[in-house]
């Protein structure tokens, strides 16, 4: 009963001790939270306007075909023949309109691992200050990796900003996809390495576990079964 106690009391502590905001640690994550949100505003505002241009698309398509169908045969030759430009038009708009709504929700997706990138940086990086199996030395060290990790993100996040404008310029679309393609993989690249580190420093952390007490305080702080 007593080492429950005990155990609990250590668990609170380790958990509910003060720390300073992540964002006083390093400065990187509050400038890549308000670049993210930025980018997610505007790609949500740029996703709303395209669909509703499908919808005044599809409509207009819909209005065609139904004139179509109340043709008869021998009427119907003059009048497809005038209207097959204008038909071809909207098809290849609505394409248009579409490929550019599936290039801003991968956008979104990316910018949203940027977020989550953030979060699991804040998250780790505020239990591992507090963790007294940890030298200040290696605490610095860990500042410094996370330091690089975010930099990175923030140059990711100045990307993604770039494509968005792009909407609004002459960049090909082959050449907005690969930056696109390039975004992805970097954040990707990111998100595992940030995902490996954290996970090397709470093993490291349980193996300088003093004794059964002190190494089930660290799994139940990390989460580790």
């Amino acid at each position: 009963m007593a080492k429950k106690i005990i155990f609990f009391l250590v668990l609170f502590v380790a958990t509910f001790a003060p720390i300073q905001p992540a964002e006083a640690a390093n400065p990187w994550a509050a400038i890549i939270k308000a670049a993210i949100k930025k980018v997610v505003k505007a790609v949500d505002l740029m996703i709303q306007r395209r669909q509703n241009r499908v919808i005044k698309l599809q409509n207009a398509q819909k209005a065609i075909e139904n004139t179509m169908a109340k043709l008869h045969l021998d009427e119907i030759a003059d009048w497809v023949k005038k209207q097959r430009d204008l038909y071809r038009e909207y098809y290849d708009e609505l394409k248009k309109v579409k490929a550019v709504i599936s290039y801003y929700f991968r956008i979104k997706q990316i910018a949203e691992k940027e977020a989550l990138i953030v979060e699991q940086y804040q998250k780790a990086w505020a239990l591992f200050r507090n963790d007294k199996h940890f030298s200040a030395k290696e605490l610095a060290h860990m500042q410094m990796v996370y330091s690089g990790i975010l930099e990175e993100t923030v140059k990711n996040v100045d990307v993604l900003a770039l494509v968005v404008k792009s909407f609004t310029t002459q960049m090909s679309d082959v050449k907005r996809l690969e930056i696109i393609d390039r975004a992805a993989k970097q954040v990707d690249k990111i998100y595992d390495e940030l995902s490996i580190f954290n996970h090397e420093n709470k093993m490291l952390s349980l193996s300088r576990a003093k004794d059964e007490l002190d190494a089930k305080v660290v799994k139940e702080l990390y989460g580790i079964d």
